[in-house]
């Protein structure tokens, strides 16, 4: 059994992540479908502080992109929109594994059947409109029920959509303002028949599988959470796999358990082994970046403990509202809470915090100096504002004339 260090480890981790190096050329819109690929999924948020997650996943690996790419992507048919690890985006080709998860209700915390059962005239009621008019929004449809207050105080149309959205009736054939647009399965897939559904097992290793692969290397106890899968019987999954030559099992230094690696990955791994897998990327990432989204994950591969705050009072923040970790050189060396102030054009830094030991040396300011600008001008703000949280060497290469540079 191949034996890695800690940190070969985490260089194989973050190059199967896509976040390893720099982009080494311009992003094209090609791009964008290779690093979800890589991802496997690309969670879903709606929050848009600096920008909305799924764009600033892409950013931190592509660089400065047209994030239309993505909206392109799926109106082109080459992503659909289910449920994974949580909302995602989802490259098309592995539509049939999520078919076998809405036959089988997988996704069953709403009781999809009983809901749509009990609510059989709003359901028909959509689906008429659908059929007859084509492509609609939630916002095509005219509140008849909608009930008052709370987050989730979806009208009675919106929460018909939804569920037939994870039934499987209805597919998200684009974004509109990031709005979503619902139509019938079969006219997003016309070619699609069920009889090609895989096997619920056969599922279950394929998805265990492409984690696996995602990860670069993985515990056992990881897997589960990526496609948010039952723990139970995962293990065998997993021993099953390797028995077939499909995982490789490794030893990590520190753990004393195996460890994975997809076997498309072998090269790469001889590469980490050797030491010749070297972290040279600085980027900050979404909350909902698949390197930090499983905590425990984040807390025992890079002692990164993150949370993120946004869904907190106001008092109880530590780091802010939303907060964005800070990668550098395959390190999580801190965090930052930033707002994207569009009418101004600024990028204002509203708290600033390192990792404990963490030293902001001139060398570290301009990598994450540039990150910070490069993040700022594909956002179309002129200046990053820090504030006093900010050290000073960092502030003085923010504050570099030539900013596009």
């Amino acid at each position: 059994m191949l034996q890695l260090s800690r940190s070969a480890a985490r260089a194989l981790h973050l190059a199967a992540l896509g976040l390893l190096t720099p982009p080494s050329a311009p992003a094209a819109p090609e791009d964008v479908m290779t690093a979800i690929r890589r991802m496997g999924v690309l969670q879903i948020d709606t929050i848009s502080v600096v920008a909305r997650s799924p764009y600033l996943v892409l950013w931190s690996r592509l660089g400065p992109y047209d994030p239309r790419w993505l909206e392109d992507a799926l109106a082109q048919g080459h992503l659909f929109e289910y449920w994974a690890h949580a909302a995602c985006f989802i490259p098309i080709e592995d539509y049939p594994y999520f078919r076998r998860m809405m036959v089988d209700r997988l996704r069953g915390w709403w009781n999809v059947d009983d809901w749509l059962e009990e609510h059989r005239d709003a359901a028909e009621a959509v689906l008429g409109r659908i059929r007859q008019e084509g492509p609609l929004r939630s916002a095509d449809f005219e509140a008849a029920n909608r009930p008052e207050g709370g987050w989730w105080n979806w009208k009675e149309e919106k929460l018909v959509l939804e569920r037939l959205h994870t039934a499987g009736e209805l597919m998200i054939a684009r974004r509109q303002g990031f709005q979503r647009v619902y139509d019938l399965r079969e006219r997003v897939l016309p070619d699609w028949r069920d009889e090609h559904t895989p096997s619920l097992d056969e599922t279950l290793r394929a998805f265990a599988l492409k984690s696996v692969q995602a990860l670069g290397v993985a515990r056992s106890r990881w897997v589960p959470d990526y496609y948010r899968l039952k723990k139970n019987g995962m293990q065998a999954v997993l021993e099953a796999a390797a028995q077939d030559g499909l995982l490789l099992p490794v030893a990590v230094e520190g753990w004393d358990d195996v460890c994975w690696v997809h076997a498309s990955h072998q090269e790469r791994l001889q590469q980490a082994a050797a030491g010749q897998l070297v972290p040279t990327h600085t980027a900050l990432l979404s909350p909902f970046d698949p390197l930090v989204w499983d905590r425990s994950r984040a807390q025992e591969f890079f002692g990164f403990d993150y949370t993120i705050e946004c869904y907190l009072p106001a008092p109880q923040r530590r780091y802010g509202y939303f907060s964005l970790p800070i990668l550098d050189c395959g390190e999580l060396i801190g965090r930052l809470d930033a707002k994207l102030h569009r009418k101004e054009r600024i990028l204002e830094i509203r708290s600033f915090f390192l990792e404990e030991g963490v030293q902001m040396d001139e060398a570290r300011a301009a990598r994450l100096a540039r990150s910070l600008r490069s993040c700022a001008a594909w956002r179309s703000a002129d200046r990053v504002q820090p504030c006093e949280q900010v050290p000073a060497v960092l502030a003085a290469a923010l504050s570099v004339e030539n900013f596009d540079n």
